[in-house]
């Protein structure tokens, strides 16, 4: 029997023939040693000490790239978790939640002090210098729970006795071992760019920004998002939803229909609170503006406010702000030549703030109308004026900016920052990006309502997620209230959706690697019945059937 393959490598354009079973790594040319993170193996991201055993195409990835740096993050992540299990073989590491950059962690029972910090990282910064093995293996169901029980990773096992999978990936460095079913570095040498700071009762770990893995990229103080994520860590513990094994547990034995009732009263009591903050404040504030990252159910949040300044009194009215694009041989061009909608410079900032004065002084404006086809602003005969009980709400990429509204003083608008603050964790060590909430629910919505493919809603992403950088996270912290959009259910009601959208992905597509990653992501979720759903809940915004009219 032919035990050889055949492998193409794009890197150095060329196709060899190798032993079957040839580790990944060992393509490498000896110059090229530590210069790449990870691989594309037949458009699959895979750790480079995966082996490979039929014939395949493979690109190595280096860091700085989108697939390369959520292996970096994974890889240090997992180097942290070593090193804290021998310097502190009684505490156990937790991440808690992402913080710009970085990621915020406390060990249990322990508060972190300078000295810890100075342990950590020279541990750290040793087993990087020694350069070891981190190697991919896999184990049966029942040896992995033995090996987990002797860690007292009790949450780890609680995620995989819910799953029942036979075998299960592991990785390991030394005697650490971690179950996880995501590439990670092949080993520890390549990560040599972070900085640990000490914050609250934990640590930050600060990983490089992708435009220079050079250097730690700075730390930027958060303290609102902060302590929003802190008060939702605190709400999961209580209802005992901080991990995925624990709501699983919570479907399997039927109790689920009460967690979304008490979720949905909780997001319910968030809009209530804002709602309340605006009333108390209504002899100053004229504008409301809401301002939050894609998919993360402004439209929804928005009338749901109005609904609750309305039970008050208070009649809320909305101005688009997309009517107020300049004509479009105007609008600024991007890096790649294409028109950037998304630009402030896009929009006429003049008239939208002279439209807005006329309003405030109780006099009528006719607002313009912005034809997507012809990409001219055109005249509208839909005439607007401000009554006594009314409020002006303004929804859009750069309502945190103050530049958007320029003519109006700061104390007179109140800005409210919307987010899928995701506070669920996989497990201790491993959490739930938050961006992966709202791609999966753009996923879900872009295929339901707008004939988007999976493929198309993959390849937009990285160019939505690049916008939100540059004009919506920089002044997250300058908003008055915030909202956490995120259910602790909703991954489990979006798998049913989002599975057979994803799974038209083949392999033979560029995107193939970012769909798998998410149906392996959605594997570790059981489902729920989208039937259990209020119709009045944000998740409707995604799934449909909404009170709501959009």
């Amino acid at each position: 029997m032919d035990t050889n393959i055949t492998i193409t490598i794009k890197n150095y354009n060329k196709t060899v023939v190798i032993p079957s079973g040839t580790k990944i790594f060992n393509l490498l040319k000896p110059e090229d040693e530590g210069a790449f993170i990870t691989a594309r193996v037949n458009n699959a991201i895979t750790s480079l000490s995966y082996s490979l055993k039929v014939k395949s195409i493979v690109e190595f990835i280096t860091s700085d790239s989108h697939e390369g740096m959520e292996v970096y993050r994974r890889s240090l992540s997992f180097l942290l978790a070593k090193s804290t299990s021998v310097l502190y073989p009684k505490s156990n590491l937790v991440i808690r939640h992402s913080l710009g950059p970085g990621y915020y962690y406390e060990l249990d029972n322990h508060i972190v002090t300078d000295q810890d910090i100075l342990d950590i990282k020279k541990q750290i910064t040793g087993e990087i210098r020694a350069n070891k093995p981190i190697s991919r293996g896999k184990i049966s169901h029942a040896e992995a729970v033995e090996i987990l029980k002797k860690n007292n990773a009790h949450d780890k096992i609680k995620l995989i006795e819910t799953l029942n999978n036979p075998v299960l990936v592991y990785y390991k460095c030394d005697d650490y071992f971690e179950i996880l079913d995501a590439p990670l570095a092949s080993s520890t040498g390549i990560l040599t760019v972070f900085e640990l700071i000490k914050y609250e009762n934990g640590f930050i770990l600060q990983f490089p920004k992708r435009s220079n893995m050079t250097i730690p990229a700075p730390f930027t103080e958060q303290r609102k998002i902060f302590e929003v994520y802190q008060k939702y860590k605190e709400l999961g513990k209580a209802l005992n939803a901080d991990n995925v094994g624990s709501l699983n547990k919570i479907i399997s034995t039927k109790h689920i229909k009460d967690f979304i009732q008490v979720e949905e009263a909780l997001q319910e009591g968030q809009i209530i609170k804002l709602a309340t903050d605006i009333l108390n404040k209504s002899d100053k504030i004229k504008i409301i503006t809401i301002a939050g990252p894609s998919s993360s159910g402004k439209t929804t949040f928005s009338k749901r406010l109005e609904l609750q300044l309305k039970a008050h009194g208070l009649k809320p009215k909305t101005i688009s702000v997309d009517n107020y694009f300049v004509d479009r041989n105007k609008t600024p061009l991007d890096s790649d030549g294409k028109y950037d909608y998304e630009s402030l410079d896009a929009l006429n900032l003049n008239l939208f703030n002279e439209h807005i004065d006329v309003l405030l002084n109780g006099k009528e404006i006719n607002p313009p109308r912005y034809d997507f086809i012809s990409g001219l602003s055109v005249p509208s005969d839909n005439a607007m004026k401000l009554a006594d009980n009314e409020i002006i709400i303004i929804e859009g990429i750069h309502c945190l900016n103050e530049k958007l509204t320029y003519s109006i003083a700061r104390d007179n608008k109140y800005k409210v920052y919307i987010s899928a603050l995701t506070q669920m964790n996989i497990d201790n060590i491993n959490r739930i990006p938050t961006t992966d909430n709202r791609v999966l629910r753009r996923l879900v919505r872009d295929y339901r309502y707008r004939g988007h493919s999976a493929i198309k809603t993959l390849q937009m992403w990285p160019s939505v997620r690049k916008g939100e950088e540059r004009n919506i996270f920089p002044f997250q912290n300058d908003a008055d209230g915030y909202f956490n959009s995120a259910l602790d259910y909703e991954l489990s009601i979006l798998k049913s959706y989002a599975e057979p959208i994803l799974l038209q992905v083949s392999p033979d597509d560029h995107e193939y690697g970012e769909a798998r990653r998410l149906l392996r992501f959605l594997s570790y979720f059981l489902s729920v019945p989208a039937d259990y759903v209020p119709p009045t809940s944000l998740l409707r915004e995604f799934i449909g059937g909404s009170f709501f009219s959009y």
